[in-house]
């Protein structure tokens, strides 16, 4: 016999009204990217991309823009009338895509950013070993305000009886702690048979599905639950900025325990931000209020001192990264050596044991091996060559205003402090430029370039002048 077939489907239809923001609910963020991508990546751990249909509703191009290149299906929801209805949505989508069905499906929520892929296949597989045409996932808070809560057929039983809304809670019922997680597999056929018996009697006026449950357990179907095992925070959905927050710190945490046990000495964790796509390799040490976000990566024995922001980069192994660094889509290569308050912007390439020091802004450069830009200097659409020397205060002027152009600097080449070269130029294999030259032409392979007013002495005019003032 074939195996049964899976898929999930991901509820992020809703606008988040609680939020008090005018962005999606799922495309707030958490660990450096939307809510929602979390999900989707934990589901992708669980079944093929094209597996996954993503529900959206609420500035649905928006959202489906942001996920595009990570999902898919996407259903659409255009009238957001509950879970219930939400699913109603994908029953007609299977149908008007001539796409069969899985035999089985899973149901996620968007705003539930923790949901780990080994807990998405447990409901999975607990689900199949049930026989059960309903499995709903479970947590068990320290206040289950706000959750919908499980009844359970005995307390030793693994079958439900029926999920309660809050705000449909009788009050002799509100000591009931177990809730209800919003995350479901379900036997496809069994779902799609009772959809259209959902009915919008509730507090909220909308379709629930969670009232399938009650409907599967009149039909004498199997409806099961399985507690998560991850802690509650890992089913706990954001309806709040506090709450996107609370989640925020959890999956850092989580993200810096993780690199700690791969030999990443991280000082003062709880002060770091490290998003979730990081990676640092071994015997690397960040020091406290260290920023690494998106997807950067560090390689072994790096040293990255406070303060330092560092965004979508790559640094190699042996770099040291002093205070105040702010790095943005840059490439550091072994052994290089930055700051303190180095600003290296995108495309920005450093090599090899090179240095780019204090105050030194780049953009779009790329540094050779071994050359050093160690004082209070601009960069920008230039190539350098190996063990060049950029002295203090050297500019490449390299925009007229309209268009970018390129400096090329040779090997070997000394650029004396306050120089500004005028791109497009070149400065050959081991030229020489004197300091405060203004260059606006090549300079040929081990030229000296002064580019600058002869420098006139007076003998004697300083005190004529003293004097001559004295008697006036």
């Amino acid at each position: 016999m074939s195996s049964p077939t899976f898929a999930v489907t991901i509820m992020a239809a809703g606008k988040g009204t609680r939020l008090k923001s005018k962005r999606p609910k799922v495309l707030h963020e958490i660990g450096g990217k939307p809510l929602l991508l979390h999900v989707i990546a934990a589901a992708k751990q669980v079944v093929q991309a094209g597996d996954i249909y993503v529900i959206v509703g609420h500035e649905a191009a928006r959202v489906k823009a942001a996920v595009s290149t990570e999902a898919t299906h996407f259903v659409l929801q255009a009238e957001q009338r509950g879970t219930g209805h939400a699913l109603q949505e994908v029953k007609a989508f299977f149908t008007a895509s001539a796409i069969t069905p899985p035999d089985h499906l899973l149901v996620l929520s968007g705003d539930v950013p923790l949901i780990r892929p080994e807990t998405i296949a447990a409901i999975r597989d607990f689900h199949l070993s049930e026989g059960a045409s309903m499995t709903i996932l479970t947590a068990t808070p320290s206040d289950p305000t706000g959750y919908g809560r499980i009844f359970r057929r005995s307390p030793e039983s693994s079958e439900v009886v029926a999920i309660v809304e809050q705000k449909d809670l009788k009050p002799d019922q509100r000591s009931i702690r177990e809730i209800n997680s919003g995350i479901y597999a379900f036997r496809t056929a069994s779902l799609f048979e009772q959809l259209d018996s959902l009915t919008a009697n509730n507090a909220q006026g909308e379709l629930y599905l969670t009232d399938v449950a009650k409907l599967l357990v009149k039909a004498g179907e199997r409806v099961v639950a399985i507690e998560a095992n991850g802690g509650v925070d890992e089913v706990l959905g954001a309806n709040t900025i506090a709450e996107i927050m609370h989640l925020d710190a959890a999956m850092r945490l989580d993200t810096a325990r993780r690199l700690m046990a791969q030999g990443v000495t991280i000082f003062r964790p709880e002060t770091c931000i490290i998003d979730a796509d990081v990676t640092v390799a071994a015997d690397t040490v960040i020091e406290p209020f260290v920023q690494l976000l998106g997807k950067t990566a560090v390689g072994a024995d790096c040293r990255i001192r406070s303060y330092s922001v560092i965004q979508d980069s790559t640094i190699g192994e042996g770099v040291t990264i002093r205070n105040g660094c702010i790095l943005d889509h840059a490439h550091i290569a072994n052994g290089a050596i930055l700051g303190p308050y180095a600003h290296l912007r995108p495309e920005s390439y450093i090599g090899e044991s090179a240095h780019v020091g204090n105050f030194v802004e780049t953009k779009t450069v790329r540094l050779g091996k071994g050359s050093k830009a160690n004082h209070l200097t601009y960069l920008g659409d230039a190539v350098i060559g190996t063990g060049t020397n950029i002295g203090a205060g050297v500019i490449t002027c390299n925009y007229d205003g309209v268009n970018k152009h390129q400096t090329t600097i040779g090997d070997n080449v000394f650029v004396g402090s306050d120089s500004a070269l005028v791109a497009p130029v070149v400065l050959g294999n081991g030229s020489l430029i004197a300091a405060g030259s203004v260059v606006t032409q090549d300079v040929p392979e081990d030229a000296l370039a002064i580019a600058r007013g002869r420098q006139e002495t007076k003998p004697g005019w300083a005190s004529s002048r003293r004097e001559r003032l004295r008697k006036s």
